[in-house]
C-alpha cells in the first residue's frame, strides 16, 4: 500500500509539473506572438506616416484633393519596389524561418521573429493609408475577440483536430493562388469571395495551430530540452501571429471603411 501511495504521489506530482510548464510554454507563445503583434503595427503606423504628407511641394505622387504621396511613399508603394515587399513575408516564411530554426539559439531566433514582425509591417502599412483609423482599430478589436475564442477552443476541445490541418493548408495555398491571379483581374467578386474564405480558413488554423502547439509540448516535455522547447514556443508564436495578421486583412477587406 506503502508502495503504491509513493508511486500515485509521483505520478501526481509529475503531472502538475507537465501541466506547469504547459501552462509557461503557452504563455510564452502568447506572450511573443503578442509582441510581434505590437511591432507590426508600430512599425506600419509609421512607415504610413512617413509614406504621406499634405505638403504639395513635398509630393512625389497625389492621393486625394489633400494628400500626397512622399518620395519614400511612392517608391514602396507605386514603384516596382512594392511587389518584393509585398512577397518578402511569404518568401521569409517559407526559407527564412526554417534556416535560423536550424542554425540559431532559441534567443536568435526569437530576433528574427521581431525583425519579420517589422517586415509584416512594412508590408502590410499601406492599410493606412487606404482605410480610416477608426475602422482598422474596430476590426483589429473584432479579430481579437473572434481570435481569442478560437484559441480557447483550440486548448480545450477533446476533439482531434488533425485532420482538418491537411485541408486548411491545402486552402491556403488556394488562397494564395487565387489572391495573386486577382491582383491581375481585380475583380470584386472574386476579392470579396477571397475574403470569406480567407477569414474562415485561418479561424480554422487558429484552433488547429493552438491544438497542436499544447499536443506537441506534452509530446516532447519529457525529454528536458528548453533548447528545443524553446525554439517551439516561437515557432507556435509565429504560427499564431501568421493566423491573427491574415484573418485580421481578410476581415479588414470585408468589413473596413476606405478613405
Amino acid at each position: 500500500m506503502a508502495q503504491f501511495d509513493t508511486i500515485r504521489s509521483t505520478v501526481g506530482a509529475r503531472s502538475a509539473e507537465i501541466d506547469a510548464g504547459l501552462r509557461a510554454h503557452m504563455n510564452k507563445v502568447y506572450g511573443t506572438m503578442s509582441v510581434g503583434t505590437l511591432i507590426t503595427f508600430l512599425a506600419a503606423w509609421a512607415i504610413a506616416g512617413l509614406s504621406v504628407t499634405t505638403d504639395p511641394s513635398a509630393a512625389a505622387a497625389q492621393l486625394s484633393a489633400d494628400s500626397y504621396l512622399t518620395s519614400f511613399g511612392y517608391a514602396i508603394y507605386a514603384s516596382p519596389l512594392k511587389w518584393v515587399i509585398m512577397f518578402a513575408p511569404l518568401a521569409f516564411v517559407f526559407f527564412g524561418f526554417g534556416a535560423a530554426m536550424k542554425r540559431l539559439p532559441a534567443a536568435g531566433v526569437q530576433l528574427v521573429f521581431y525583425g519579420f514582425a517589422a517586415l509584416m509591417g512594412l508590408s502590410i502599412s499601406s492599410i493606412f493609408v487606404v482605410f480610416t483609423g477608426e475602422s482598422i482599430a474596430q476590426v483589429f478589436l473584432v479579430t481579437s475577440i473572434a481570435f481569442a475564442g478560437l484559441s480557447l477552443v483550440g486548448y480545450t476541445t477533446k476533439k482531434d483536430l488533425s485532420a482538418m490541418g491537411t485541408f486548411l493548408i491545402m486552402g491556403v495555398i488556394g488562397l494564395i493562388v487565387a489572391s495573386v491571379v486577382n491582383m491581375f483581374l481585380q475583380s470584386s467578386a472574386m476579392g470579396f469571395a477571397i475574403s470569406v474564405l480567407g477569414v474562415l480558413i485561418f479561424a480554422g488554423l487558429t484552433a488547429y495551430d493552438t491544438q497542436k502547439i499544447k499536443t506537441t509540448y506534452l509530446e516532447m516535455a519529457h525529454t528536458g530540452d528548453q533548447e528545443w522547447l524553446g525554439k517551439a514556443a516561437i515557432m507556435g508564436a509565429l504560427n499564431l501571429y501568421l493566423d491573427f495578421i491574415n484573418m485580421f486583412m481578410f476581415l479588414l477587406q470585408l468589413l473596413g471603411n476606405r478613405e
